[in-house]
């Protein structure tokens, strides 16, 4: 049997969406329908009823086609008004954006001699060079920082069958609410308390480079007492390690007089310092840089709240974080 015949059925509005997008990004092929249908035998009326366009329309793009072929379909270049501005004004822009330093369009505007063209304008020749976007804050590293690194590889790489090598990082958690850009209903814009006085703790925190398990304490002071506390949690939490390796910055607590008597009274721990000014080795530094996104724009009432939320955090941390 013969399956029943089935017709597209159009609102008036999606029929001129149809319509339009054949008139516009697809009107190239519009025309090769044109021609199809006239070599069917319709003809320029009936093409142009179907297609809702005007019948010498039709006409031109058959004898063009006529003249051209296939390559006489798409749109020829157009003349039109030239652009403002000179034509290495494109290569002025490249040459300032890559000098650092807080461009604004008036100041691009002012150091390219004031050109006769508006700021509107200007922008948009501006971002065909650059984006709108902050500057990234780099350390300035250790000049010795790969030597270190090599040296660094060869301890851990030396170590005894079952080690464990963590790395550590402290951070700081303030009463203070920190605030970041977000989205926010058009004409409000939400706002923060401030507290009375600032509040602040100390976050310690080790990641297994192997496991990626996380270990992390919350003292009210970075000092040493509270630093050699926090390697015995780590030296419980791996009890049957041959060594465990924590690899750390060159903070003042890591080899203070009170830290180094405490790794001589634990020689299972293995303290190593890493580069100085160079905190994106350290893959703790992400750590932080994920809570501290998890916790602005909010503001607690007391200290203690602040710290349950960083507690919250690591008990409930993703892959991703």
């Amino acid at each position: 049997m013969r399956p029943a015949h089935r017709f597209a059925v159009l609102t008036e509005q999606q029929h001129t969406e149809l319509i339009t997008a054949l008139q516009g990004p697809w009107r190239t092929a519009t025309r090769m329908l044109m021609i199809v249908l006239s070599a069917a035998g319709w003809s320029a009326p009936e093409i142009a009823d179907l297609l809702s366009c005007d019948p010498k329309t039709v006409r031109a793009w058959i004898a063009r086609h006529e003249r051209e072929g296939l390559a006489g379909l798409p749109d020829r270049p157009r003349t039109g008004r030239p652009r403002t501005g000179s034509r290495r004004l494109g290569q002025h822009i490249h040459r300032l954006l890559t000098t650092p330093r807080a461009w604004t369009t008036a100041r691009i505007w002012r150091a390219l001699g004031r050109p006769a063209l508006s700021l509107s304008t200007l922008r948009r020749r501006i971002r065909e060079q650059g984006r709108w976007c902050r500057p990234r804050l780099i350390a300035k590293s250790d000049p010795d920082r790969d030597q270190i690194c090599a040296s660094i590889r060869q301890r851990i790489a030396a170590l005894p069958a079952g080690s464990v090598v963590l790395a550590e990082d402290e951070t700081h958690l303030d009463l203070l609410a920190r605030v970041r850009a977000c989205w926010q209903p058009t004409g409000l814009r939400y706002r923060v308390l401030t507290p009375g006085t600032n509040l602040r703790r100390t976050v310690h925190g080790a990641i297994n480079l192997a496991t990626g398990a996380v270990h992390h304490h919350v003292s009210v002071r970075n000092v040493s007492e509270v630093f050699c506390y926090f390697l015995q949690q780590l030296l419980d939490a791996y009890p049957h390690a041959a060594v465990v390796a924590v690899i750390c910055d060159n903070g003042g607590t890591h080899h203070s007089k009170t830290t180094q008597r405490w790794l001589a009274e634990h020689p299972r721990l293995l303290l190593i310092e890493g580069a100085k000014y160079s905190p994106q080795d350290n893959p703790v530094e992400r750590i932080w840089a994920a809570m501290k996104h998890k916790l602005a724009n909010t503001a607690p009432a007391t200290m203690a709240d602040r710290v349950r939320q960083a507690h919250a955090f690591f008990r409930h941390r993703t892959a991703a974080e």
